[in-house]
């Protein structure tokens, strides 16, 4: 039986609605073998991830999802089979949880400014020691009734030019794929299609990228087209990035973003995995 690989998950750890075992466990009953726990600056979930993994018989790979700025753009960097007790990497995400967490202070401001009150208590509150992300904020505005749906909440209030959108300058590019690969590490460039960015503008980010120690780039992603996949391999094959897949797996009920629904690497494409 071939390998079912997801690289790109997230858990209760970050803004996943399931904890790291509830992961785990889906991700096996969905017939994915090889599942890389991905949270978002925070590697909380990964011990009982691996616990999990190794009473249910798949393999857990390690990783992380760092915030990184590059130029004007925010970019999102996988760690895949990462050491999460390197110390590099234990000092960047505590920089990068600080940020995160006066982020989330600035936008409960903002929305308390609109008469939108104790959000960040709430959310602080749900999230326990776990990082709080502007999907907790959309869940928060969808529960309290102020939208209908978590992208009604980003059209009104959260995305860019909104009136509780906070800019947010985090670690450079450059230091977060250098954690990753202080760490062993490999670092990928995260749904590259997703920041809507030029053909210059992306060429430009994965020379840095690539410069910076970056291998990888995900060519298979969730909600990938064939068109999509082309493209993003057309990157990968440009720049000579391992080609990465995953879901970027939230929650149960989109059936786009389910754990191991994933197409087939292009012909040709050299999987992230052989750097494992």
């Amino acid at each position: 039986m071939s390998e079912l690989y997801d690289l790109h998950s997230h858990s209760t750890a970050s803004d996943g609605a399931l904890s790291p075992t509830e992961l785990v466990l889906r991700a096996r009953q969905q017939g994915v073998t090889a599942l890389a726990l991905t949270d978002h600056d925070t590697t909380a979930g990964l011990d009982e991830a691996t616990q999990a993994a190794a009473q249910a018989g798949i393999r857990l790979i390690p990783g992380i999802e760092l915030s990184a700025s590059f130029e004007s753009h925010c970019l999102h960097i996988v760690g895949l089979n990462i050491d999460p007790q390197h110390p590099g990497l234990v000092e960047g995400i505590a920089k990068q949880q600080l940020i995160r967490d006066q982020r989330a202070q600035k936008i409960a401001e903002k929305l308390a400014k609109k008469g939108i009150a104790d959000a960040y208590p709430t959310l602080r509150q749900i999230a326990g020691n776990g990082e709080i992300t502007r999907l907790h904020f959309a869940d928060f505005l969808v529960n309290q009734g102020f939208v209908e749906t978590q992208q009604d909440a980003f059209d009104r209030y959260l995305s860019k030019g909104k009136p509780a959108y906070v800019p947010t300058v985090w670690a450079s590019l450059a230091d977060c794929v250098g954690w990753i690969r202080a760490a062993g590490g490999v670092a990928v460039l995260a749904h590259p299609l997703r920041y809507k960015l030029s053909s210059k503008w992306i060429n430009k980010a994965l020379i840095a990228f690539k410069a910076a120690g970056g291998q990888g780039i995900e060519v298979v992603t969730g909600r990938a087209s064939i068109d999509d996949i082309r493209l993003s391999y057309l990157h990968a094959s440009k720049h000579q990035l391992h080609a990465s897949m995953g879901s970027d797996f939230h929650a149960p009920g989109n059936q786009w973003l389910e754990l191991g629904r994933l197409a087939a690497l292009p012909d040709g494409a050299a999987p992230v995995w052989q750097l494992f």
